[in-house]
């Protein structure tokens, strides 16, 4: 009767369910108890509901000992996955803020993607129920299921072109950036052998050690150099040649990187091979700072988060897909090498062949170029839907050409950006999450992780395994980005990553310190490492390469990006450049150093960052205009038509 796909056993689904629901009652029950609630209520009715929710972790958490033991005996209280379904939807109940229409609509995905076929108003009722039953939940009328009859759940959603601009931009363009990070790692001393032999062959010299160690750094680092010239040439080619004609500019410069890689080798020559990494250094920056823009100016406002993670996404691909093919049993050997390092030209050719299909951004159209009526045409035909239903949309675009307008005379720069005070505040948030993303020590854990692994008594061949497996890791946490980004909150996302991925940062360098101390001292090194790419994925890998397109509006927002992936790059040499020399110096205590700098960090967010989820850049943009005076957790402002959710009142005031 019910979809039940088979693959793990529905009693062990319920188990973790149900203990997923007790964490989740416990830890934000005040919030689910709000959640639960009509719009318009006192505190008392806010304190009776709370009773209840303890009252109903009882009996979850009891519930919960009773299928543990069942589990450990080998039966089940259920007979089929209802119950898991009704659990899922109860924690979505639960954790969502939203009073109306928005856990419906969540409920008709989750029975969309899972085609189980029976009607939605039945089975939400079905399994709605028993926990309504059971006073786990409250029963106001606003929250039957004969209300939502009432609510139309219509929105624009992933069409046809949003999906191919995501795949397009993720695999054709931030690919091959993240590509061009991890390849160099493992064959490091074969390109050095060649290297070497290049000079002794064209110009009868002979490198010492640490000459070919300096030439060789030179050509790894210049990569991170036309990065940062490249994502402050975003700035003006964003509004120039527009944001698709940015694109075609990274897919160019690509392609021409991979030529110089690919006929280095035949020619002989480490100019190519130097030349091949500026080029693909000036398309990543390129890359960074305009791509994550371009995705979240074509989404709509509930999908920004989900396309925003798919920049950071290609980046993860990419250094796995470049950590494998480096291997030296695959291409990371004399022979193939230069076959290694120009193999991302292929997705990059999958980008070229499709990016002429893709849309220029319609915001983009509308506030800077100022062709309305084109922008309408964009829109409509990225988002698929009847005019009537891009009202607010269309709305939203004529306001932020208003304050464009207003603000800048219609003209926005880097210094313009960098010295208007009501900017200040989004500008060092935008940087310093940029820069802390770097400053977090995760490129220092990829680059220097087989060392980790094998300092941890790893043989070389299973340090390499350890270090392509953390970054599976990293790619798996990249992809369940997309729904958390899009479905929790920023802030949340990002200060819990930051606090975890701290604590784990101090295991690592704990277990570092004392590895030869005790036998089972170096698999905590290995959860350490492992630990921390799983944490930092949460928040810190994704958000911080688009929030600034949340943060700021139309005009400031090419220019703010720019800044912030600039600090990213710089951040990144800067890593690369001295942690070597904090390693010879502070051993393992160089990654507390890293664990301080997330501390101030999830300070200054904690105090600074306004939620951004679901809120338009202008309300963040008044939020933040006072600076350091600025309030953004105790800001009541009115809300503008345009960012209300269903159901919403007239006069309703949102606290940020």
């Amino acid at each position: 009767m019910y979809y039940n796909s088979r693959l793990i056993p529905a009693r062990f689904l319920i188990l973790i369910s149900h203990f997923t629901i007790c964490v989740t009652l416990l830890w934000n029950s005040k919030e689910s108890a709000r959640s639960c609630l009509p719009e318009r209520v006192s505190e008392y009715s806010i304190l009776s509901l709370h009773t209840q929710l303890v009252a109903g972790l009882s009996v979850a958490i009891a519930l919960l000992c009773f299928e543990m033991l069942a589990f450990l005996l080998g039966f089940t209280m259920f007979n089929d996955n209802s119950t898991l379904l009704c659990i899922l939807f109860m924690i979505i109940h639960l954790s969502s803020r939203s009073v109306y229409g928005v856990n419906i609509k969540i409920f008709h995905l989750i029975v969309r993607f899972l085609n189980t076929g029976f009607q939605i108003q039945k089975c939400y009722f079905h399994l709605y129920e028993p926990y309504l039953e059971s006073n786990l939940i409250n029963k106001p009328y606003s929250q039957t299921p004969f209300f939502f009859k009432e609510i139309s759940v219509e929105r624009p959603g992933w069409t046809r072109l949003l999906v191919l601009a995501g795949i397009s931009t993720c695999l054709g363009l931030s690919l091959p950036v993240g590509y061009n990070i991890g390849v160099v790692n493992t064959p490091a001393t074969v390109i050095k052998a060649f290297i070497n032999e290049s000079v002794y062959t064209r110009y009868d010299s002979s490198l010492s050690f640490n000459e070919l160690e300096f030439l060789w750094s030179l050509i790894v680092s210049i990569f991170l150099v036309g990065a940062a010239v490249g994502s402050l040439g975003g700035s003006v080619l964003a509004d120039r040649i527009g944001r698709k004609g940015v694109l075609r500019v990274c897919a160019g410069l690509a392609i021409a990187a991979a030529v110089f890689f690919f006929g280095s080798k035949p020619a002989n020559s480490i100019e190519m091979l130097a030349i091949g990494r500026l080029l693909a250094g000036f398309s990543a920056g390129l890359t960074t700072s305009v791509a994550p823009m371009y995705l979240t100016e074509l989404a709509p406002l509930h999908l920004k988060g989900a396309t925003g993670a798919l920049c950071p996404l290609g980046l993860t691909v990419g250094v796995l897909i470049g950590q494998i093919l480096s291997m030296y049993e695959i291409l990371g050997n004399p022979e193939y090498w230069y076959y290694c390092l120009s193999f991302f030209c292929l997705p990059v050719f999958l980008c070229g062949a499709t990016i002429h299909l893709l849309p220029e951004s319609p915001k983009y159209v509308f506030v800077i170029k100022k062709q309305p009526q084109v922008a309408l045409r964009l829109l409509r035909k990225l988002r698929d839907v009847s005019e009537e239903l891009l009202q607010d949309e269309i709305e939203e675009l004529k306001i932020e050409e208003d304050d464009n307008k207003r603000c800048a005379g219609d003209s926005w720069n880097l210094v313009k950006v960098m010295t208007d005070r009501t900017l200040m505040l989004p500008l060092l948030l935008v940087c310093a999450l940029q820069a802390g993303q770097q400053f977090s020590g995760i490129n220092a854990v990829f680059y220097y992780s087989s060392k980790i692994f094998r300092a941890a008594g790893l043989s070389v061949s299973a340090s390499e395994l350890a270090t392509i497996g953390a970054g599976c890791c990293n790619f798996v946490m990249a992809v369940l980005s997309i729904p958390i980004i899009n479905n929790i909150n920023r802030r949340t996302c990002a200060l819990s990553s930051m606090a975890s991925s701290a604590f784990f940062l101090v295991l690592l360098g704990i277990a570092i310190m004392f590895i030869d101390s005790y036998t089972w001292v170096p698999y905590f090194s290995i959860i350490g490492v492992l630990g921390f790419v799983i944490c930092y994925g949460l928040g810190m890998g994704p958000i911080p390469y688009f929030i600034g397109s949340e943060l700021f509006e139309v005009g400031p927002r090419p220019s703010a990006m720019a800044l912030g992936s600039m600090c990213n790059w710089a951040g990144n040499f800067v890593v690369g450049l001295l942690f070597p020399t904090m390693q010879d110096y502070l051993g393992p205590s160089s990654f507390f150093i890293f664990a301080a700098f997330l501390v101030a960090l999830f300070i200054f967010v904690k105090l600074y960052l306004p939620e951004t989820r679901g809120r338009d850049a202008s309300i963040i943009a008044e939020i933040c205009s006072n600076g350091f005076a600025s309030k953004p957790l105790k800001t009541r402002i009115n809300v503008p038509h345009r960012a209300r959710e269903v159901g919403d009142n007239e006069d309703e005031k949102l606290e940020i």
